[in-house]
């Protein structure tokens, strides 16, 4: 509190706790660090009793700023909680302004003072305490000012001096001209807040502080002012709405509904129905199309229904409001009808080349002939050959065909005669637009002038060009265009003479255009017309154009026409036609070739050379058809020399074919053998396939060798049979266990699993395998092989049998104990030599034993 001159200082109480504080400062007058030690000594005193300590610092240090900052501080808690009219808030003004005569450049002192001021709602005072701050303080230090400013704005209702002290803001910091928009709508001075977004909008350089895009700016300014015609006066709306259609493109949907958005708000319902036709007459996209036109119908529906809703109303409507009803209704059935038509125009706008749109369009005018020509005449016209995207003659065509329909051909020949003089970018489209010109005159049963037109399309250009030469146009180079002459041949063939329908197609031959069907073609024509010999000629030039494989069906309908004629009249022309085909002739196309050759040579050649015909055959197919063209080898040679000519061929086909094909012919190799009595040639021949069939996956091959043993062969062969099956198994086994080594070896090198899943489970077999063998050696068990006779009888009773056994070994271990038991000089060969002997424990074998005897009686029972 102020101490005035009349206040006697020796009526303030001093206790003996101030005297040192006292002496200091009597000592020290001018330091500011006793004076505050003595006013934190005094803290806990009267309010009077402080404020007369600050106040006799102020007296003595009136320039310290730690002072009077922590004198005002302690006035205002001094106020807190109480009225804002209480006579101590004015107190605290007044030290405020005494403050200020020597703090005025401290902005926090301002800074205190303004928000003290603001909570006292004194608006004029504290709006030029705010002015009086900001014309104090140097401009560097306004920023800290003109957040206190703008919270008191927004704190009171003062729109007017708020618009006033923001335009001055913005002129210190024009990137907040966003909020300044946002404090105008919210205090509903939407003209200026509309000024403010154009100028935002057309400042290149402004940068949104949200992160908006200028388009986002754009889309805020076009809804603000087309949602507010009323209070936005200052904008030309349609031209600021004009502006960004021309600069933001592909946002022309929502920007078009702003502006007729803004006459439909304004009431002027024309203009905005005009601004929506212009609308959906001009968009590229389907997305803004799709927009404009549901904002469209919506407008149109909404007028429609509220005149309804008046017409419902008045129970007399006058002639005038029934016409508006209707036009209305007239006006929303129309623009529903023109919607696929309005969505194709788009769609055409995107792009004008696009053929297949036009064809729709077409199809859009269905019943309306004169818009249909106006559509193909603005098509043709329109669409450049070069950018087009899809066919382009098709629309010359569909334009042509649509006059022949109304049975108009005169104009048809008139599009025809424009549409081949076009320059398309394929010469296949030229020669379409030229074939479906002769097809129409086929129609028309003109078939002279059908014949003229491929003649004139097929005519020499003045000067030879290449087919593939891009330079030149497609008119010089449709002479050699394929389908144009396929169909001239097809038209002279129908309705031509020979000698004209034959200058065709040897004029397709000399051009080096034709297909092998095309000579197969010239070839059956011919012989139409008994030219027999002609026919076989074009049959050769065709092949002397062709290589295989594409000469194949050249080759074959040449060989069956030559013989269908001859037969063997000219057999040895039919050899070298035959030797001069199958010379280069690929594996896959030479089965049936050398089928027909054979079959020659049979019927009028030599059996030799039949022979001689197939051998050739059986090396000369593909690796497929080599088994089946054997057996046909082999029943040809059975049929002429006999059965026992085959064993060459067999041995060869053995020798040649693939393992299991080979296998396959080694079986009926031996069944030829059985039935010629051959048993040991039979049994030899299995014994050498037996070398190629692994037990466990050719079971049928050792199935089918051991039934011809028990049909035809003894002990010892089905012993021998035995043994080789264990040989031959023990072989395979031995290679899987040296791959499974190899690979585990691999493994435990390289730290990975095997990849394959299959090689996975044949590494763990034998890593089972490993561990058992391990497993044995560890007990120290020996196993010791002696002569089967040593067990017989063993454990019989307690042997059980396994139904899912599988008797690989154990049929010829039985036999040759058997043999041993059977054999008379035994026992004296046992004595003379010192063989030790011991008996295994039957629970080794297991039902093995048991097995093997029982197979055994039943095998001498038979």
């Amino acid at each position: 509190m102020p101490i005035s001159s009349e206040v006697n200082l020796a009526e303030v109480f001093f206790n003996d706790e101030d005297l040192p504080y006292e002496e200091e400062i009597l000592r020290n007058a001018y330091s500011v660090k006793h004076w505050m030690r003595y006013v934190e000594h005094k803290r806990n005193a009267p309010r009077f009793v402080i404020n007369t300590v600050f106040e006799r610092a102020l007296k003595e240090l009136p320039g310290s700023y730690k002072l009077w900052y922590n004198y005002l501080k302690t006035l205002r808690k001094q106020v807190k909680g109480k009225c804002i009219t209480d006579g101590e808030y004015e107190e605290v003004n007044n030290a405020f302004e005494r403050a200020l005569v020597f703090m005025h450049k401290m902005p926090r002192i301002w800074m205190d003072y303004c928000a003290f001021m603001t909570a006292q709602c004194k608006i004029t005072r504290t709006r030029q305490v705010f002015d009086r701050a900001l014309r104090a303080l140097p401009i560097t230090q306004h920023h800290r000012i003109w957040p206190l400013y703008l919270d008191f704005l927004k704190r009171f209702d003062i729109p007017e001096t708020a618009v006033r002290v923001w335009r001055r803001y913005l002129k210190l910091c024009p990137e907040d001209a966003e909020e300044y928009v946002e404090f105008l709508q919210s205090i509903g001075h939407l003209d200026e807040a509309a000024q403010q977004l154009a100028s935002i909008v057309d400042n290149e350089h402004f940068v949104s502080k949200h992160g908006k895009s200028n388009h986002q700016l754009w889309n805020e300014l076009c809804e603000l002012i087309s949602k507010n015609p009323d209070k936005v006066h200052s904008l030309n709306v349609d031209g600021i709405i004009r502006g960004g259609l021309r600069r933001y493109t592909d946002q022309l949907g929502h920007l078009w509904n702003s502006l007729a958005g803004y006459y439909v708000r304004s009431g002027l319902f024309d203009r905005a129905r005009d601004i929506y036709e212009e609308a959906i007459q001009t968009v590229t996209t389907v997305r803004d199309f799709s927009q404009v036109f549901d904002a469209y119908a919506q407008f149109e529906e909404l007028s429609l229904s509220k005149v309804m809703e008046l017409l419902e109303r008045n129970p007399n409507p006058t002639e005038d409001q029934e016409i508006d009803v209707e036009l209305r209704m007239a006006r929303f059935e129309y623009l529903m009808e023109r919607r696929l038509l309005l969505l194709n125009s788009v769609l055409l706008r995107q792009n004008p080349h696009n053929v297949a749109e036009w064809h729709k369009r077409v199809e859009l005018y269905e019943g309306k002939p004169h818009e249909i020509i106006n559509t193909y005449t603005e098509a043709v016209h329109t669409v450049q050959p070069k950018l087009a995207v899809g066919k382009l003659y098709t629309l010359w065509v569909a334009f042509a065909k649509f006059y022949e329909t109304n049975k108009q051909l005169a104009d048809a020949r008139v599009v025809f005669e424009k549409a081949v003089q076009v320059d398309y970018l394929k010469v296949d489209e030229l020669a379409s637009v030229w074939c479906e010109w002769a097809e129409m005159e086929i129609r028309q049963e003109q078939y002279e002038e059908a014949l003229r037109i491929m003649q004139r399309a097929t005519a020499m250009p003045k000067r030879k060009v290449a087919y593939h030469d891009d330079t030149e146009t497609v008119q010089m180079r449709v002479y050699k265009s394929l389908k144009l002459w396929s169909m001239y041949a097809d038209l002279e063939e129908s309705f031509g003479t020979f000698k004209t329908c034959k200058q065709v197609y040897d004029r397709i031959i000399d051009l080096k255009i034709c297909t092998p069907q095309i000579i197969i073609n010239y070839g059956m024509f011919l012989e139409e017309h008994n030219y027999f010999e002609e026919a076989f000629k074009a049959y050769e030039k065709g092949i002397a154009l062709f290589k295989w494989p594409n000469v194949y069906d050249i080759w074959n309908t040449y060989l069956t026409k030559f013989l269908s004629r001859y037969g063997g009249q000219k057999l040895e022309r039919s050899r070298d036609l035959f030797e001069q085909c199958l010379d280069g002739c690929p594996p896959e196309l030479a089965k049936n070739l050398y089928l027909l050759y054979a079959k020659l040579e049979e019927q009028h050649g030599l059996a030799r050379h039949a022979m001689a015909v197939y051998e050739r055959a059986t090396t000369a197919v593909k690796e497929e058809e080599m088994y089946a063209m054997f057996n046909l080898y082999i029943k040809k040679a059975a049929d002429i020399y006999g059965i026992p000519r085959t064993r060459q061929i067999y041995e060869k086909a053995i020798e040649v074919l693939p393992e299991a094909d080979s296998r396959k012919m080694c079986v009926l190799f031996a069944e030829m053998e059985t039935k010629l009595g051959e048993i040991d040639r039979a049994r030899a021949i299995y014994a050498h396939c037996s070398q190629m069939c692994d037990p466990r996956v050719t079971a049928d091959f050792w199935q089918t060798w051991k039934e011809f043993e028990i049909r035809h062969g003894n002990e010892d062969t089905m012993r021998e049979m035995l043994r080789i099956k264990r040989s031959i198994q023990a072989t395979y086994n031995t290679q899987i266990n040296m791959m499974s080594a190899a690979l585990i070896n691999a493994a435990v090198t390289t730290g990975e699993p095997p990849k394959d899943a299959m090689r996975a489970l044949e590494v763990k077999a034998a890593e089972t395998t490993a561990r058992a063998i391990a497993a044995v050696g560890a007990t120290g068990g020996n196993i010791m092989f002696v002569r089967g006779e040593t067990q017989g009888g063993a454990a019989k009773e307690d042997r059980v049998v396994n139904p899912d056994e599988i008797d690989i070994d154990d049929e010829e271990e039985e036999d040759d104990d058997d043999e041993a038991a059977g054999d008379e000089n035994g026992e004296d060969i046992a004595k003379k030599i010192p063989i030790e002997r011991q008996s295994i424990p039957a629970k080794v074998f297991g039902s093995l034993r048991r097995e093997v005897e029982e197979k055994e009686e039943n095998d001498m029972a038979e």
